[in-house]
């Protein structure tokens, strides 16, 4: 429901901002008409202003070419008789020729006045004309005009020649009375705006924003909600997994203390000091047991609540490592398998806290000789770094996939072994470790291949300044 009403939600987003658009588009079209007719009005004018001094020019030319035309005849007539000289007849004759061609013109011109030559000469007026009257209708964008003839399917005049295709099919028309006749067809003046569409798109930029701001606070709430709401799941049966583990691994050894308690109370069988000590150890053992298990949990909880403190002294890691590889030998060597240590570095005295850096080698050979299927064969090694120290722990163990590596470190969780329950754990010992060398300002990492076991490096600067 919360996804179909987003989807709704966005949808009408949607059909408000394309009915938006279309007004703006409507509002622009009628801005464009407005200014145009006043553009259209004003062309008139100057064209009626144009054609009558153009016309009392060419009048006054007309005049007095006719009476450099009549004094020219009444020298011919005057002088037609007693000129004998053939070449000043043939002279004059030529001038009263030229003059009849000029006369001819001046008419021409004076009856037929033309819109191309109108048009070419005025050009930056009419783009002035255009440019101010599209600026009054706050219209600020690029545009191409031309004028254009229907009798000879040609362009007299473009503003920059740029856009001759747009101009004849994606402009605003605009019919020019016609100078020379009202009955031809009037000439058109076209009007093209190249970035028509961003410019609408642009007045509606507020509107557009607070749309695209809406949309993404929906998205991401909405995304938000999905992520934690699996995360949530996840926790969740990350949690009941723990509870399973945690009951079956408290299971065995109160059943066990039961046992031997039981034993001990029963009058039938008969009491020793051997008994009585083997019975104690048991009991001892699976007790130490229970806390240690009890401690991994509350050493978590202290690791989550930010309770977990630091008591820093410095500490010879090697000295450390020594302890737990002895300690965790015959573990390994009862499984058939044996631990190797190869301390290498100069620089292994730290200021830390010596106890829950044991706990971090202690977690990580346990898990070592956890989860393998083989003999164990543990390989602990140390090496200088740049203003540090590198310890590796490295397994032939069951490996860890790349896709499990990123989580490897996170809380609760442990990789899935499909059927096979060989593998127990609570999945909080990586992430403490990983909590404690964070908090002595180290790092650590992993390297695993599937079937091919795993490399934990824990990085451990020697000069640093410490929280906790």
């Amino acid at each position: 429901m919360v996804t179909l009403s987003s989807i709704g939600l966005m949808l009408i987003q949607v059909v408000w901002i394309k009915s938006a658009v279309q007004v703006k588009q409507a509002g622009f079209v009628h801005d464009v008409n407005k200014a145009m007719s006043r553009v259209i009005f004003a062309i008139d004018k100057l064209k009626y202003q144009d054609e009558v001094l153009s016309k009392k020019r060419y009048y006054q030319e007309y005049l007095s070419s006719f009476e450099a035309y009549d004094s020219i005849n009444r020298k011919l007539m005057q002088s037609m008789f007693g000129i004998t000289d053939s070449d000043r007849l043939s002279s004059l004759i030529t001038e009263q020729s030229k003059v009849n061609n000029a006369i001819q013109q001046l008419w021409n011109m004076y009856t037929q006045p033309s819109d191309n030559l109108f048009f070419t000469k005025h050009k930056p007026v009419i783009d002035s004309l255009i440019k101010v009257n599209l600026k009054a209708e706050k219209i600020n964008t690029k545009y191409e005009f031309g004028i254009y003839d229907p009798k000879t399917n040609a362009m007299i005049i473009q503003k920059t020649g740029k856009y001759p295709n747009e101009l004849l099919k994606n402009s605003f028309v605009f019919n020019l009375e016609s100078m020379s006749s009202p009955f031809e067809f009037p000439k058109k003046l076209l009007i093209y705006f190249p970035n028509e569409k961003a410019y609408i798109i642009s007045r509606l930029y507020h509107l557009l924003f607070v749309s695209f701001l809406l949309f993404l606070i929906i998205i991401g709430s909405f995304s938000f909600s999905i992520i934690t709401i699996f995360r949530q799941k996840k926790l969740s049966e990350m949690k009941n997994d723990l509870i399973n583990n945690m009951t079956h691994e408290f299971k065995t050894p109160i059943s066990t203390i039961s046992l031997a308690c039981e034993a001990l109370r029963d009058k039938d069988v008969k009491k020793s000091d051997e008994i009585y000590n083997s019975y104690i150890s048991i009991i001892d053992e699976e007790n130490k047991r229970l806390g240690t298990m009890a401690e991994h949990i509350l050493r978590s909880a202290s690791t989550e609540s930010g309770r977990l403190k630091l008591n820093i002294s410095l500490v010879d890691m090697h000295e450390i490592i020594e302890n737990v590889v002895n300690n965790k030998q015959i573990n390994a060597e009862s499984a058939g398998g044996k631990i190797e240590t190869e301390l290498t570095a100069t620089k292994h005295i730290i200021e830390g806290d010596e106890i829950h850096l044991t706990n971090v080698i202690n977690n990580l050979i346990d898990n070592a000789l956890k989860y393998t299927l083989n003999a164990p064969e543990i390989k602990v090694s140390t090496k200088d770094l740049k203003n540090g120290l590198l310890i590796a722990v490295k397994d032939n163990g069951i490996g860890i996939s790349k896709s499990n590596q990123k989580k490897i470190f996170d809380k609760l969780y442990r990789v899935h072994t499909g059927n096979r329950h060989d593998f127990k754990g609570f999945g909080l010992g990586l992430s403490y470790a990983k909590a404690v060398t964070e908090m002595h300002n180290g790092k650590i990492s992993l390297e695993s291949e599937p079937g091919k076991g795993s490399v934990f490096y824990v990085y451990l600067p020697t000069k640093n300044k410490r929280h906790g």
